[in-house]
């Protein structure tokens, strides 16, 4: 219990002391993570929305690739990313391998197909109401989506948090493709595989309790978005 205690009090010295590379690390997971997280969602959504709104020949087939990938093990995609970026890969040239870019890219290997094919799921359950009644109004195509947009706007914002979720917690396919090297490319998982392997409990653990902060928000963000929800369809109802 000893070494549990020292390695928490000096977790909340480095916390609170504003240590620089602990922040430092902390900052870059941030970026990494909302900007893999942000261009994935430039991608999902319209692919998903389009899946979910049209019928088309291999529609289900997609569906079933796409929640396939939405399981797709972190080092299974760091792989992949790995081998096209490497020397001696078709991306090799650009030199991305072991950079912030690298990480991105890997994390949007990982997180696209989670919020696609949650978004696929969220309009599914909606598309066929929200066209019927835009189609007896004589509403236009365009003013349609962004109507059933709306009316799926609470599933699909936890569908991107759920996706943001999955890059903050990232470590396998980051530790691949970025190398984890110092004030470069380390971020908050792979910082604490490194220094508890290492013995240093208290860098560890500070980075530790930093991480349930964030995944504590992001489930909040969530909730909230979910009770939100439940508490406009009862007002709708009554």
């Amino acid at each position: 219990m000893t070494g549990i205690n020292n390695g928490i009090m000096e977790a909340l010295e480095l916390l609170l002391s504003l240590d620089g590379e602990i922040y430092s690390i902390i900052g870059l997971s941030l970026f990494v993570s909302l900007s893999s997280t942000f261009l994935s969602t430039f991608i999902a959504l319209p692919v998903g929305v389009y899946i979910a709104n049209n019928k088309f020949k291999g529609k289900k087939t997609i569906v079933r690739i796409i929640n396939t990938f939405m399981g797709l093990p972190p080092v299974v995609a760091g792989l992949i990313v790995y081998l096209l970026l490497t020397r001696t890969g078709p991306f090799g040239e650009y030199r991305l391998l072991f950079s912030i870019n690298a990480m991105i890219i890997a994390q949007i290997l990982i997180v696209t197909p989670i919020i696609t094919g949650l978004t696929i799921s969220a309009v599914h359950l909606k598309v066929n109401a929200v066209k019927d009644t835009c189609h007896g109004l004589g509403i236009g195509r365009f003013k349609t989506i962004i109507l059933l947009l709306n009316e799926c706007k609470y599933p699909i914002v936890s569908a991107v948090m759920a996706g943001y979720g999955r890059a903050i917690s990232e470590v396998g396919a980051i530790m691949l493709v970025g190398g984890n090297i110092q004030y470069k490319t380390r971020v908050m998982t792979t910082a604490i595989v490194l220094e508890t392997g290492k013995g240093n409990y208290g860098k560890a653990l500070a980075l530790g309790i930093t991480l349930l902060i964030i995944s504590f928000g992001i489930n909040w963000v969530v909730s909230s978005i979910q009770e939100g929800k439940d508490y406009e369809s009862r007002n709708q109802e009554s």
